[in-house]
């Protein structure tokens, strides 16, 4: 049985990550803005943590640290989302999204690394997405951040000083989650972006369910040796996409890419 801190836990990824590990028989530790929308489960205990507010990042990870004694795995997996131009985005919402979807999970990271190592042993486990190395268009915080993300895993990797402390890179591809109802669309008459959107909402309907991430993240966590990357997905999205895209040259998958979105 593990002590799990997991974030995000109310919704999509998360919330399937809960139920599957709290049904396997583990304590999972899983976190809200608001504790009411987390389910009531046998072994999941709410907390209450903002992303926006690294001392709610740090207060919320050291209570559930005491209540179980220790945490033997972190699980980043809270974010956000969002559907606009690029040139559209002000500097205030960069920061602002940059703050939860990569300062927060960074800060997550180093406060758990901290812990982890003086004890010797635990798990980290960042969901980004395959987003980081396919982008999806009129998504570029989403896919930077994403990106950033598995950059800064990458790099934990290399710098950590014991390898009983595992770090994972986890990328999602399309699951069918309420991911698109809940991100922000600014209004536009854009005809590119509607064309794009038709592709993203059809490819999110078709997706396979979040248990498939959920249990793909059991196994890494019963794992003695997990891999340092998982592409977890649809068949062609996390295998034959990701070879074909490996190989070609940046003018090709650009132009793919567009071909694809019809943009």
């Amino acid at each position: 049985m593990k002590k799990i801190f997991l974030t995000g836990a109310s919704a999509g990824i998360g919330l399937a990550t809960a139920e599957r590990l709290c049904a396997a028989g583990h304590e999972v530790w899983g976190t809200s803005r608001d504790p009411s929308r987390l389910p009531t489960l046998a072994r999941l205990h709410p907390v209450q943590m903002d992303l926006s507010d690294f001392a709610s990042i740090t207060h919320a990870f050291e209570t559930a640290w005491r209540e179980a004694g220790q945490i033997d795995v972190l699980i980043n997996n809270a974010g956000s989302g969002h559907f606009d131009a690029a040139e559209m985005l002000s500097p205030a919402r960069v920061e602002d999204f940059f703050r939860i979807l990569v300062f927060a999970q960074m800060e997550l990271c180093r406060v758990a690394l901290l812990a982890m190592s003086a004890r010797q042993s635990g798990l980290i486990i960042n969901v980004t997405s395959l987003a980081a190395r396919l982008p999806v268009p009129f998504m570029a915080l989403y896919n930077a951040g994403k990106a950033a993300m598995a950059s800064y895993t990458f790099s934990l990797q290399l710098e950590a000083r014991d390898h009983r402390v595992r770090i994972v890179d986890l990328q999602p591809t399309d699951i069918r989650t309420n991911f698109n109802v809940s991100i922000s669309r600014s209004p536009s008459g854009d005809t590119r972006l509607a064309k794009a959107w038709e592709v993203i909402d059809r490819n999110m309907r078709s997706a396979p369910p979040p248990d498939l991430v959920a249990r793909r993240i059991l196994r890494l966590i019963e794992r003695a040796d997990p891999p340092a990357r998982v592409t977890v997905g649809d068949f062609f999205q996390a295998r034959i996409a990701t070879l074909i895209f490996r190989f070609l040259p940046q003018r090709v998958r650009v132009w793919g890419l567009k071909h694809y979105y019809g943009i």
